[in-house]
């Protein structure tokens, strides 16, 4: 059985919230050993393609370096997402976006 990401985490090592220019808000929080991301979360208000590209996102980014985790982008969380429709791919953006901020939250602080 896969892991489901959605929802949110109480104190992670970095978290960031992005709001997408289609209103849809998108949060993710980490937790990271060693550079290492050993576990992440989001949660969203947004649309079942929302949804789907955070829990992408996030599956993704665990157990990668911090280094490897910024190499995730939006065209892997659509190749995955096979039928993602055209109208939904910026929501593959908003979800490496608020990963990769919730990336650099945590090395401002570490």
């Amino acid at each position: 059985m896969e892991k489901d990401h959605f929802g949110r985490m109480n104190d992670p090592d970095g978290s960031a919230l992005v709001k997408g220019p289609c209103g849809d808000e998108m949060e993710f929080y980490l937790l990271i050993k060693d550079r290492i991301i050993q576990e992440a979360r989001f949660y969203t208000d947004g649309c079942e393609y929302t949804r789907a590209c955070g829990e992408v996102a996030a599956g993704l980014s665990e157990g990668r370096s911090l280094n490897d985790a910024l190499g995730i982008c939006p065209k892997q969380v659509i190749e995955i997402l096979k039928d993602l429709p055209e109208e939904h791919k910026h929501c593959s953006i908003l979800a490496v976006s608020t990963l990769y901020r919730a990336i650099a939250d945590y090395l401002l602080v570490y």
